[in-house]
Order: C-alpha cells, then structure tokens, then sequence
C-alpha cells in the first residue's frame, strides 16, 4: 500500500468518526424521547468507540448555575387533584429540587 492510499484511508476514517460523533452529539440534543428512540438503533460498539460521557455532558449541560433561579414548572400531584405549580405554591421560600429513580 502506498503513502498516499493511507493517507486516504486514516483521513476517510477520521471523517466518518467526526460525522459518527456530530450525528452522536445532534442527537443527544433532542427531547428525551427522540433520543432513546434514535439510540436503540446505535449499535453497542459505538459507544465504545465515540466520546460519549464528554459529548453528553456538553449537550445537556444546561444554562443554570448554583443560586440560579429554577424555571418555573408544574407537576401533577402524586395523590389528590391538580398539580404543583413552583412559581405559585412556592414563591419566595426555598426550595431544593431533587431529581432521580426510586424504582
């Protein structure tokens, strides 16, 4: 093999790993549900190869810092009628939000 068909080969693999991971990163940008759709399509052995913990800290960073104001959001009520509404229940008392699975 000559120099210049490995040089085409190492760039060609270089660009389909570079589109791997934009198309990666694009996709970690959608709403939830159009993520988990997309990546039950993506083969296990991509997320060997790609970026994935850096490229998902960055596309889901956010814009909120400590001391930030939560924006403001309603939730239906676990037991009982309506929802909770931060601005209108909790306004201007501390409150400390904690999101995880308790299943």
């Amino acid at each position: 093999m000559t120099l210049r068909k490995v040089v085409i080969v190492c760039a060609t693999c270089a660009v389909v790993y570079a589109a791997a991971a934009v198309g990666l990163y694009a996709a970690m940008r959608q709403p939830p549900e159009t993520f988990g759709a997309i990546m039950k399509r993506v083969p296990s052995v991509a997320m060997m190869v790609l970026p994935f913990k850096p490229l998902w800290m960055s596309a889901r960073a956010g814009h909120l810092h400590i001391g930030d104001s939560a924006p403001d959001f309603s939730l239906r009520r676990l037991q009982g009628e309506g929802a909770v509404t931060l601005s209108n229940e909790y306004k201007a008392k501390p409150v400390v939000l904690v999101f995880g699975s308790y299943t």
